[in-house]
């Protein structure tokens, strides 16, 4: 019989990510696979012939330990699985997240064969839900001041309409129109950050022109009341026909210049290349402040990271700017400035038409 060989189950349960362990009616670890010995601290041959107690002691939060506990469960036929549970690994405390199938046998009695354990190290789960809780705490904190102030100065309104001058009334329909607007971004950069973590940003390719970006962000600052003096633009010999999603690359500027200007100071400086190492373009943002000290130069890019001065923000945007360089095929990083500051540095291919296979 011709075909892919398939991996013997043995194997495969090797590859898992997490702990396996097969154990005896008596408490006897009979298998375990290699995560599972990476979660004990014991190589296999050390773990297999032990009982499970010894081997790996995890208690609930009145010290029970969980194999005596459920000593009664393993004797009724009717139960076949255990669901998941957080207990500690004594005695460093360690929680382990532990899920359970009792195998039986296929006849009257259903006597136990073995039990299937599974462990995974909670602390990655940990991790995960203060992400979670991160993310709520900073969207409702992040929320909270545009809308009490779109429903202060519109029941104000409502209230009062007669009593204001026009340009009272002008006056307040621009903060609510400046609020709907920071709702509105503070949405987009979640749905952006959930199509970057769930791998669904879509690229629409078509021929930029890169300075002409720039140019247009410049233009948007400078109409919000940057001085014209603060931003540079320098193009460095002859760029390839760049092949890129206009919206997200101005997003990626965007976000850039954003950040310049919020944690930086003086001149804002972009300046375009061509990329020597393959076709494609780099692109450095260079600002005149205190610059990114070299071992957070890798953390400005995570989420929520703000920074020393925790000058407001959501601390998503360069986690944004690295998800939408990347999914182009580019790559970005923070070094030091000519002048003193932060020099945000992304390249870019030149990239293929979107009808060429």
């Amino acid at each position: 019989m011709h075909g892919r060989e398939v991996a013997h189950p043995a194997a495969t349960v090797d590859l898992l990510p997490d702990g396996v362990l097969v154990v005896a009616p008596d408490g006897t670890i009979c298998e375990a696979n290699p995560a599972a010995s990476a979660l004990v601290g014991l190589p296999r041959e050390a773990l297999v012939g032990q009982l499970f107690d010894n081997a790996l002691r995890l208690v609930d939060e009145a010290g029970r330990t969980w194999w005596s506990c459920e000593r009664a469960a393993r004797s009724r036929r009717s139960i076949t699985r255990v669901p998941e549970r957080r207990l500690s690994r004594s005695p460093d405390g360690l929680e382990v997240l532990l899920t359970a199938r009792y195998v039986r046998r296929a006849d009257a009695r259903g006597d136990l064969e073995c039990v299937v354990i599974v462990l995974r190290d909670g602390s990655a789960r940990n991790r995960l839900e203060r992400r979670h809780s991160e993310l709520v705490s900073m969207v409702a904190h992040e929320l909270r001041s545009p809308l009490t102030s779109v429903k202060g100065f519109s029941a104000t309104m409502l209230a009062k309409w007669d009593r204001f001058t026009d340009e009272q009334k002008r006056q307040m329909l621009e903060w609510i129109n400046n609020d709907a607007d920071r709702v509105t971004r503070l949405l987009a950069e979640l749905l952006d950050v959930s199509r970057i973590e769930a791998g669904r940003v879509e690229l629409r390719r078509q021929i930029v022109d890169l300075a002409a970006v720039v140019e247009r962000a410049f233009a948007g600052h400078i109409a919000g009341g940057e001085s014209e003096e603060r931003f540079g633009l320098e193009v460095v010999g002859d760029l390839p026909q760049m092949w890129l999603d206009p919206d997200k690359i101005e997003q990626v500027v965007a976000n850039l210049l954003e950040n310049a200007l919020r944690h930086g100071a003086g001149v804002v400086t972009v300046t375009i290349s061509p990329d020597t190492a393959t076709p494609g373009a780099v692109i450095d943002v260079d600002d005149e402040g205190e610059g990114v000290p070299p071992e957070m130069a890798d953390l400005v890019f995570s989420k929520f990271f703000r920074g020393r001065a925790q000058r407001g923000g959501t601390g998503l945007g360069l986690y944004i700017v690295r998800g939408l360089v990347e999914v182009h095929g580019g790559k970005v990083g923070v070094l030091s400035a000519p002048g003193g500051g932060a020099r945000f540095r992304f390249s870019l291919p030149a990239g293929l038409p979107t009808y060429q296979s």
